[in-house]
């Protein structure tokens, strides 16, 4: 599951069936900070906190109640190993960065 966030504040999920992974990507024209990118906090250059809410409202994000109990489970792993921020009600994700901008997909 990849988070990827474009310059102006644009926010997709790609990949939303691979629960198995969790990343954010920063396209070529975003920048170090998170721009109007609600519900996303950058750690660092390698952490983010990604609201556990914030995922299934995403564009590029299924509906249906077998993607929400694969979420759920995904969450309940990430827990398990300790990348819950319980305050934040956040998911951590590593953050990666694009070559290139090619806009939505």
């Amino acid at each position: 599951m990849i988070i990827e966030c474009f310059d102006g504040g644009m926010v997709q999920l790609s990949e939303p069936l691979d629960f198995r992974n969790f990343k954010l990507v920063l396209h070529a024209d975003a920048g170090s900070k998170a721009q109007g990118w609600q519900g996303i906090t950058l750690l660092d250059n390698r952490d983010a906190l990604v609201s556990i809410d914030l995922v299934p409202t995403l564009a590029g994000c299924p509906d249906g109640a077998s993607w929400a109990q694969g979420y759920a489970d995904m969450i309940a792993k990430a827990g398990e190993h300790g990348w819950i921020d319980p305050e934040r009600n956040a998911i951590r994700a590593h953050i990666e960065r694009a070559a290139e901008t090619s806009g939505l997909s």
